[in-house]
């Protein structure tokens, strides 16, 4: 159950206190689906969204996964539920396409948490280390950097590098837990965070694991390091969602976004899935809602655009992340089984769609 989506009867009650017939919601979604092949647009969402916006999408994932289908679609127009970007990655892999971004609130704390003369400045700290940029950055912040990564090829973007010293940025959570696992290299990590994974604290694993012994606890590498060390198996979103889908293991401890705890929670109904309390609840990841997907798509609102002096660098970053992970495929990259190591059973899945 989607946070702030409560089922009763024949409504939803929606995050703002409004309430909306279940029927005008599958109105909404009629057509949305059916404006969009109209437009011969597609949806991409992040599966931190609502599970009904999850669910009018043509493909749904992490970063890294939405980042392969929009370098892959054919479609004119993509509606990009997450993020801002996010889009603006979508927009650096399409530029001849039209991305729209339903609201434009949409933001990460985390992103804005570094502005290119913060990079520039921590540059000059380090001088001669590359910059590895996480994907959970601006365009502009991309632009000064030599290749961006995300949670799901982090270890592998950082370990194709030679250079002893590298900086990462903007995120101390990620960079740290890569600096762990590759402790050869000396990584000089921004302090950047996200606040959502960042609410979590080792207190709460511990109430957790108390009250579900037996469960398997897994987090996201967002989180502080003093939390993620606690977990059993730590991984991107994706691997995450392979993790538990085919883990032997019914009970589950969940150290991330709650939007994924509920897409979990829905698709496999014969485990039990819970996480931390208060939610783990980013807020700009809600702003999208089925009304603003479909004014985007009728309207041709708010669209994504880069200038032109930061575009082709900011691409470049993107390209050469794919590069790097396409050119050497590595089992098993970004994960890390804790203290009570548990069995891995794959990588970099692609959650179903139209579901």
């Amino acid at each position: 159950m989607a946070i702030g989506i409560a089922k009763q009867d024949n409504y939803l009650h929606n995050g703002n206190g409004k309430v909306v017939l279940q029927r005008d919601v599958q109105f909404l979604k009629e057509e949305i689906k059916k404006i969009a092949k109209k437009k011969n647009a597609v949806i991409i969402t992040h599966i931190y969204q609502r599970l009904e916006v999850q669910d009018i999408a043509d493909h749904v994932g992490d970063s890294l996964a939405l980042s392969r289908f929009a370098a892959k679609t054919n479609a004119d127009i993509i509606v990009f539920c997450g993020v801002h970007f996010m889009a603006e990655t979508a927009k650096l892999l399409n530029p001849l396409k039209t991305i729209l971004l339903p609201d434009l609130q949409s933001g990460c704390p985390m992103a804005d948490m570094i502005s290119v003369d913060d990079l520039r400045a921590f540059k000059a700290e380090h001088p001669g280390a590359p910059v590895i940029c996480y994907v959970n950055s601006n365009a502009d912040v991309k632009a000064e950097s030599d290749v961006c990564c995300t949670s799901t090829n982090a270890v592998q973007i950082v370990s194709s590098f030679k250079d002893k010293e590298i900086i990462f940025v903007p995120d101390k959570g990620l960079g740290v837990w890569v600096q762990e696992q590759l402790p050869d290299k000396k990584i000089h990590i921004y302090d950047g965070f996200c606040p959502t994974h960042y609410q979590i604290t080792p207190k709460d694993v511990f109430i957790m694991r108390e009250k579900y012994p037996r469960a398997v606890v897994v987090a996201h590498p967002e989180c502080d390091p003093e939390v993620w060390r606690l977990a059993d198996f730590v991984g991107s979103t994706s691997q995450i969602y392979k993790f538990v889908s085919n883990h032997s293991k019914q009970h589950f401890i969940i150290l991330s976004e709650q939007g994924l705890v509920a897409r979990m929670q829905r698709d496999m109904p014969h485990k039990i899935i819970v996480t931390t309390f208060p939610l783990p609840l980013c807020p700009n990841m809600k702003y999208h809602k089925l009304e603003n997907v479909l004014n985007a798509l009728v309207n041709n609102v708010n669209e994504i655009k880069i200038k032109p002096d930061r575009f082709k660098k900011a691409a470049q970053t993107i390209t050469r992340m794919f590069k790097i992970t396409e050119s050497k495929e590595q089992k098993n990259t970004n994960s890390w089984e804790g203290p009570r190591k548990q069995e891995e059973t794959g990588v970099n899945s692609v959650i179903p769609t139209r579901c």
